[in-house]
């Protein structure tokens, strides 16, 4: 998942994740962090419901269950990098909690300074101690002045490096939601989004629709052309798939020779005419031999459609599109077939 959010609702989420973070038994590391922002900031409905659900009765989180909910819910991040930054995260923590502590012993060190003036008037020597007084306040002021300029400083710095760190992770993120083969959106990032979709349509309402297709009788195409030639038409049927939705709808790998297309905000007969198409453009696709001019005929796929019924699950909507896809298999293949109202 990418995020647009502006530096001033990512600072509030920000405010908002870092108590949360410091009552869990958890590091406070950019893999605590990620988790707890998304939380907080409700674009995880699926993440959200897990953790109201781990922190009943005033339960705390662990590192390991910070750590699944990260892998469960958010993305695989590469454990290098993953280390990587959490170092780097943790070294601007230390460098800003070091520089806030030293402005703090010199805001401390000014008020016993003046304290100490204080007492001096009261007991009378204001005429003997005046210069003395004054003399050592300019000194704690300007030491003040010196140490709030070094943590501007600190805190600028450290802010580009909060910023580096964040485009790294979300660098890394990105990639661990794309299929490798493909370049579509991969299983985990179709589970999210589908979450989210569910998440944001009104419960009481059908809608959103979810295609799967799968690619016929693809175990024949590898045995007879190689595996590398059953990638090629992976990727043949991925390009399609991109350059026929629009918009805010999402195709992804579901695995193997299987896609999955979130329709958003498509009702079930445009769903089926989206369908429609995507049969016949990949039935009349022509996909060459690698290294020769031959070109293997009758590549087609099957798909099932389904729309969510109010109350449903991801689960449910998935199984029910399923089904159908089953149905498209065993009536002939290469047809697009509706789901039954129940699955």
């Amino acid at each position: 998942m990418e995020y647009h959010d502006s530096i001033e609702k990512s600072a509030e989420y920000l405010r908002l994740a870092l108590p949360l973070m410091t009552r869990q038994a958890a590091a406070l590391h950019p893999v605590s962090y990620a988790v707890w922002y998304e939380y907080v900031a409700g674009v995880n409905p699926a993440l959200r419901q897990r953790i109201d659900a781990l922190t009943q009765d005033d339960r705390v989180l662990d590192e390991p269950a910070v750590r699944q909910l990260y892998r469960d819910h958010i993305a695989e991040i590469d454990e290098t990098v993953a280390q990587r930054v959490s170092q780097d995260f943790e070294k601007v923590m230390a460098s800003i909690s070091a520089t806030t502590a030293q402005a703090a012993d010199e805001a401390g060190s000014f008020g016993q300074a003046l304290e100490r003036w204080s007492a001096d008037i009261a007991a009378g020597k204001f005429t003997t101690t005046l210069s003395h007084g004054i003399a050592d306040l300019l000194r704690y002021s300007r030491d003040m002045q010196q140490t709030v300029r070094a943590l501007n400083e600190h805190l600028d710095a450290s802010r580009r490096e909060v910023e580096a760190l964040q485009q790294e992770v979300r660098r890394a993120r990105a990639e661990a939601l794309i299929d490798g083969l493909t370049g579509l959106a991969n299983r985990r990032s179709f589970d999210i989004a589908l979450a989210q979709c569910l998440a944001a349509s009104a419960p009481d309402q059908p809608g959103p629709s979810l295609l799967i297709a799968d690619i016929d009788h693809f175990k024949r195409i590898n045995d007879n052309y190689g595996h590398l030639f059953g990638d090629k038409v992976i990727r043949s049927i991925a390009t399609i798939l991109r350059d026929n939705i629009k918009g805010k709808d999402l195709a992804a790998r579901y695995g193997g020779e299987e896609f999955v297309v979130v329709l958003p905000e498509t009702p079930l007969d445009g769903a089926r005419s989206i369908a429609e198409k995507l049969r016949r453009v990949v039935e009349n696709c022509r996909i060459r031999r690698i290294g020769s001019d031959e070109t293997v005929a009758n590549l087609t796929i099957s798909l099932g459609v389904a729309c969510r019924l109010p109350g449903e699950s991801d689960q449910q909507l998935i199984a029910r599109a399923d089904a159908a896809l089953y149905r498209s298999k065993q009536q002939g293949r290469n047809r697009v077939t509706l789901a039954a109202v129940c699955a």
